[in-house]
């Protein structure tokens, strides 16, 4: 199994990360096209992670007020158990890391909450609804 995680730069890999968060957002999690396109790709920077060529997870982060927020991450069914969601989270951190933010945010949906403990995050506040779906902040903080 050939796997591979990268930085988006060109415009079919941006098609390709699109797909995914199609599939997994608008088709199983029943989130509207309006929804999850919400006009903030464009400032973002797209991860893509591909399976045999075939694109497998996704994800984007944008950058403000000195963090990094890690956003629509997402893993096809096919391809979840396979920790691939655990690579392209702690790709996603190290590639903030590397823009210099030390500090992470993401939504996590709430079933996700330990998954994104055992990466460092911990939850601020309590649960909200976005898009329809329950979300807690989680924040990880790491030493410059």
């Amino acid at each position: 199994m050939a796997e591979v995680l990268r930085v988006v730069d060109k415009l079919e890999d941006l098609v390709k990360a699109f797909v995914v968060r199609g599939i997994v957002f608008c088709g199983e999690q029943g989130i509207s096209y309006t929804l999850e396109r919400d006009g903030l790709d464009a400032s973002a920077l797209h991860v893509l992670a591909e399976v045999d060529g075939e694109p497998a997870a996704a994800g984007r982060i944008r950058f403000a007020g000195g963090f990094a927020k890690l956003e629509r991450i997402a893993v096809r069914k096919p391809y979840r158990g396979r920790r691939l969601g655990r690579r392209l989270t702690e790709f996603m951190v190290s590639e903030a890391r590397e823009k210099g933010f030390t500090k992470c945010k993401l939504h996590a949906q709430v079933q996700l909450e330990k998954f994104y403990e055992a990466h460092g995050f911990r939850r601020e506040g309590t649960p909200f609804l976005e898009a329809g779906i329950k979300h807690c902040l989680m924040v990880r903080e790491d030493r410059g």
